[in-house]
């Protein structure tokens, strides 16, 4: 027994060191950053996977947005075009997992672009990003000259918050909508009216926010459930669905081209399907923006979030592949009157009310608690910015609750926001649409800047090895630039963050594509509209106040 007890303490203490030690390296990463630590590290390694798998949910985004694919591209258009978006946003995330690595800060994009950002372009950049002056400053800490590149990132910095923003209204709207589909499948005299979808909406954003602030600090805990729901979920759907299911003939899987967009060609048709295989996987740099809430952050965070997109991946292959095989009558499916073809798709399959309600109603489940996660993320990002005094109000919306140490006021901002969107449905949801599209263009503009200037730094051998040692200020704007603990090395992190820049640029381009030729003011994709109002309000924001405070990241710590 006193073995065993003095095993016990022996194993505790070795714990209590270790997590010290992650601890320490954690304030070390921050100081070379050069912000001081004012949120709870709570995630490890499983909490953050699960919170990165349950804000992707590819699968049931999958069964959620497949339709789109499918008029564009078909069966074998959806199969395909799955396969090169899961590649595409692999190569994208692990080139992100290693700028995570190199400055792992829940700013991501906006910081990341500041420390990279070529001296020699800096008039071109500010185009996009703002003013960019360098200045020679000295600094006691230091005893000697360093100099200081000071990037503005307005527009950058806007474009993720507003991004993330636009996700939350999102996915608040996709729940609510899918609440109403449910309804409608068990109770058919019922008729959707839009308050109806604008309070479920508020519903699904309620819950979101309360368990961010109400029950905040068993968010790890409750984000490694989910991921165990996750997984069951999927194969709770996959069962009754493959068994009970018709089953369609390979060919008509693989071979079968749909073009409804009336696009000139198959292959046009295939790319601007792309979008909801995208869909998917959007939201994949949620763990990005939760970095500083993570126990050591410049591994575990980049380590999550590749393990999440193989996992993801592999589900929402499987689901994909069953879906289509089992897709039964698709044009009774198109037309049904719940809006969600897969609600139809489950009926069909098995053959029974109670089942079909059932198994939507665990896809629902998990879109609705893929929710608090959003929230969390697009608080972070907010809060971040911030911090970095780059929004209005930025004096109080960087402030964080002693108790919880929880950013609340831009947890409240976050669905404020998301809530006074939704009353945009009552008059139109095609309007609604039109403003949360910028939450596509908006993220992968961000990723697409942070990949190009990381190429680019690595294939002039501006970025050197990870300093074990020295606790200078690193991979801050004009201090030196260092990889992190995680990275693909050689030839091999090259090719993938070529790979990961082609295929922003495909995707970025077809993202503000309508998805039919010829469309009408009610299918116009109108994203380039507001990426145009998202310059223009930084622009204007800059130069009304943030040129007088925002100074690219702020240096908290001077080392």
């Amino acid at each position: 027994m006193d073995t065993k007890q003095s095993r016990g303490v022996e194993l505790r203490s070795m714990e209590l060191r270790t997590m010290e030690s992650m601890q320490n390296n954690d304030d070390k990463d921050m100081a070379r950053l050069g912000k001081t630590p004012v949120l709870k590290r709570n995630f490890g390694f499983m909490s953050i996977l699960g919170f990165s798998c349950t804000v992707v949910i590819t699968w049931e985004g999958f069964l959620v947005v497949f339709a789109q694919g499918f008029a564009n591209g078909g069966p074998a258009g959806v199969i395909y075009g799955y396969i090169f978006v899961w590649l595409g946003t692999l190569c994208v995330f692990v080139t992100l997992a290693e700028a995570t690595s190199m400055a792992p800060t829940s700013g991501g994009q906006y910081h990341w672009v500041s420390m990279l950002a070529p001296l020699k372009y800096q008039k071109f950049l500010s185009f996009f990003t703002g003013k960019i002056p360098l200045e020679t400053a000295q600094t006691s800490d230091f005893g000697k000259k360093r100099t200081e590149l000071v990037a503005d990132v307005i527009f950058l910095g806007w474009l993720t918050v507003l991004g993330w923003q636009a996700f939350v209204a999102s996915v608040g709207f996709l729940n609510g909508t899918m609440i109403q589909g449910l309804i409608i499948l068990t109770d058919p005299s019922y008729v959707p009216h839009p308050w109806h979808g604008v309070m479920l909406f508020w519903g699904v954003i309620f819950f979101g926010v309360a368990i961010n602030t109400v029950i905040g600090r068993w968010l790890p805990q409750f984000e490694g459930l989910i991921l165990i729901l996750h997984i069951l979920g999927f194969f709770a759907i996959l069962f009754p669905l493959v068994i009970l299911g018709p089953h369609a003939q390979p060919s008509q899987v693989f071979q079968t081209f749909i073009n409804s967009g009336s696009w000139p060609t198959n292959g046009l048709s295939f790319f601007v399907g792309l979008l909801g295989n995208v869909f998917a996987f959007f939201g994949a740099d949620g763990a990005i923006h939760m970095a500083e809430e993570i126990q050591n952050a410049a591994v575990v965070v980049p380590r999550a979030i590749v393990f999440s997109i193989v996992l993801n991946g592999l589900m929402g292959f499987g689901m994909a592949l069953a879906l289509l095989f089992c897709i039964g009558d698709i044009d009774t499916a198109l037309n049904t009157p719940t809006h969600f073809p897969f609600i139809e798709i489950f009926y069909q399959a098995v053959q029974n009310l109670t089942g079909a309600a059932l198994m939507t109603s665990i896809v629902i489940t998990l879109a609705l608690c893929a929710t608090v996660g959003i929230v969390a993320t697009a608080s972070r990002q907010l809060w971040a910015f911030s911090r970095d005094r780059a929004v209005p109000g930025w004096e109080h919306i960087q402030r964080v609750n002693s108790k919880s140490a929880i950013p609340v006021l831009a947890v409240f901002l976050t669905i404020t926001l998301a809530c006074l969107l939704a009353l945009i449905v009552l008059g139109s949801s095609t309007a609604f649409n039109d403003i949360v599209s910028l939450s596509v263009v908006g993220l992968f503009g961000s990723y697409f800047l942070v990949a190009v200037l990381l190429l680019w730094r690595r294939l002039r051998g501006d970025i050197k090895l990870y300093p074990s040692s020295h606790d200078m200020l690193t991979n801050v704007p004009g201090a030196e630039l260092t990889w992190g603990p995680w990275r693909i090395p050689g030839i091999f992190g090259i090719i993938t963050n070529c790979f990961a820049v082609v295929y922003l640029i495909i995707i970025f381009f077809f993202s503000l594509w309508p998805p039919m030729n010829h469309p009408t003011a009610s299918t116009m994709n109108y994203s380039v509209l507001m990426l145009g109002a998202t310059m223009l309000f930084s622009v204007f924001y800059y130069f009304i106040r943030a040129r007088k405070v925002y100074t690219g990241p702020v240096i908290q710590v001077d080392r």
